[in-house]
């Protein structure tokens, strides 16, 4: 089975404060052209997508550049929704995170700097949140530097507590892009 984990793409797409708004525009019809094609206008980091480290790291990895072992795994999802304010390392368990892609199942919450250096040092694949950002600025700088992939916008994670799971959420090959929407999904074995 498998459940997608990405949010469409319209104009009514929420986007991050500041952030271009996506643009669809019918470029192409079959009844006048023989083809049916729209043009899309929208930031890297628009929908269900992921950052590469040069999103917040100077000189750091571009998308494209990013071995794409980074953005597919064993998926984990933490439901931490209870909380208040930022997620503290108390409300996580204390292992089982080596090269694992760890989902946040948040309503809204951010991570902690705590949480995210704990995440690095436990040797994370990449860590993802159904939250529209992961953290502050200092959250995604601690994860990308150490070229953790960052996943942001993710949805049905509830579907997925307490389930084995392969996640996969490959990123267009951007050149120089600073992160790439995604089409997340997560492939659920036989439990």
């Amino acid at each position: 089975m498998i459940i997608d984990l990405s949010v469409p793409i319209s104009e009514d797409t929420s986007v991050y404060p500041d952030d271009p708004p996506v643009s669809v525009r019918l470029w192409a019809v079959i009844d006048r052209d023989g083809y049916y094609m729209n043009v899309l206008k929208m930031g890297e980091h628009t929908g269900t997508h992921v950052d590469a480290p040069a999103h917040f790291v100077p000189d750091g990895r571009t998308i494209d550049e990013m071995p794409l072992e980074r953005f597919m795994g064993e998926g984990l999802v933490l439901d931490v929704r209870n909380g208040d304010g930022n997620v503290r390392l108390d409300e996580i368990p204390d292992s089982g995170y080596y090269d694992r892609i760890v989902l946040f199942l948040t309503g809204g919450r951010e991570l902690s700097p705590e949480v995210a250096l704990f995440l690095v040092a436990e040797g994370v694949k990449a860590v993802g949140t159904d939250a529209m950002s992961i953290g502050d600025e200092a959250v995604h700088r601690i994860l990308l530097s150490e070229e953790v992939p960052i996943f942001e916008n993710l949805v049905n994670l509830d579907s997925l507590i307490g389930r084995r799971f392969t996640f996969v959420g490959l990123p267009l090959r951007i050149e120089g892009g600073s992160g790439s929407p995604v089409r997340a999904v997560a492939i659920i074995g036989r439990d």
